[in-house]
């Protein structure tokens, strides 16, 4: 199969790019995320003529944050699109012609790194995405797996604190609580509160408030060696590792690959998780442990992955 288009539904905006069998985006564009389902129905048909225009496109392929069902047709669930049973691939595919796939967007970007970034060479890949929340996907035997109903690799809500922080999703103590961007704000607004004299860097990137801190906030001062941004960012690393550990009891995979816009920052996370995975991983002075890699792809891996998926069929 040629060229399939990959859209990516983000919470503000909705990218859309024409992908070649080589993972390369030959063409993008981008349009605003409407509030309703009906309007994003419209934007995502928008979006593909507009980007299609010029090119012979075999099929689309949408990665949707929400539960996708076990046919790949319909979102069964979104926390934060009010789909509920959204028959979103009939509409789609009704209105643009073509064959439309629609994947959870976390396995969309899992697929995209297993396929063209850091996945290639594994058979076996865990990727996780480390941003607002905690997203997953599993590829096992060269397959991503999607379990029986569609839904697995949640990881982002696997309790890991009984009666612990309330989760978006209702439940209490979800891992996505306690590594993501969210938490990692949590942290170091906590610090700062507690020890503002080891937050000055910190304090003063933002608007000299506690409550002013924001992730790029803690980013940047980490990067200045800011005592409390350098340890919220060790925090979320020790539940990351953690996690990770646990998942290799699991899946054992060769690889973890980890992205979402936390793991940006490179080593100043990733090597602090490598030393938790290492700390908590169950006889690790006896086995073989997976690698902890860095996501190549950055924001273009839903897409390029959601068309890849469409290419598969």
């Amino acid at each position: 199969m040629g060229l399939t288009i990959g859209v990516d539904i983000g919470g503000t905006k909705i990218a859309a790019g024409v992908v070649d069998e080589e993972g390369s985006i030959l063409e993008t564009v981008k349009v605003p995320t409407p509030p309703t389902p009906e309007g994003i129905v419209d934007a995502i048909v928008e979006a593909v003529r507009q980007v299609s225009a010029g090119h012979t496109i075999e099929a689309v392929g949408i990665g949707a944050a929400g539960y996708v069902d076990d046919k790949r047709a319909t979102v069964l669930f979104a926390p934060n699109i009010n789909w509920r049973h959204e028959a979103l691939k009939d509409k789609v595919e009704q209105r643009v012609g073509l064959p439309v796939v629609v994947e959870n967007d976390a396995n969309a970007a899992a697929w995209g790194e297993y396929r063209f970034g850091a996945g290639q060479g594994h058979s076996d890949v865990i990727c996780i995405t480390l941003g607002t929340g905690l997203g997953g996907g599993i590829i096992i035997g060269n397959k991503l797996r999607r379990g029986r109903f569609g839904v697995a690799a949640e990881f982002g809500h696997i309790r890991v604190v009984p009666d612990g922080l309330l989760c978006g999703c209702g439940s209490q103590g979800c891992w996505e609580q306690y590594a993501s961007g969210r938490a990692l704000v949590r942290y170091a607004k906590q610090r700062a509160n507690a020890t503002p004299e080891n937050a000055e860097t910190l304090l003063a990137l933002g608007d000299g408030s506690v409550e002013g801190i924001e992730g790029r906030h803690i980013s940047a001062a980490a990067r200045q060696g800011d005592p409390v941004a350098v340890d919220s960012f060790r925090e979320l690393a020790r539940w990351a590792g953690a996690g990770l550990a646990d998942l290799a009891s699991l899946f054992d995979p060769s690889a973890f690959i980890v992205g979402g816009g936390v793991a940006d920052e490179g080593e100043l996370v990733l090597d602090p998780i490598r030393k938790s995975f290492r700390r908590w991983l169950i006889g690790g002075e006896w086995r073989p442990h997976a690698q902890v890699l860095a996501a190549q792809l950055g924001g273009k891996a839903g897409l390029v992955g959601a068309a890849d998926l469409a290419r598969q069929g």
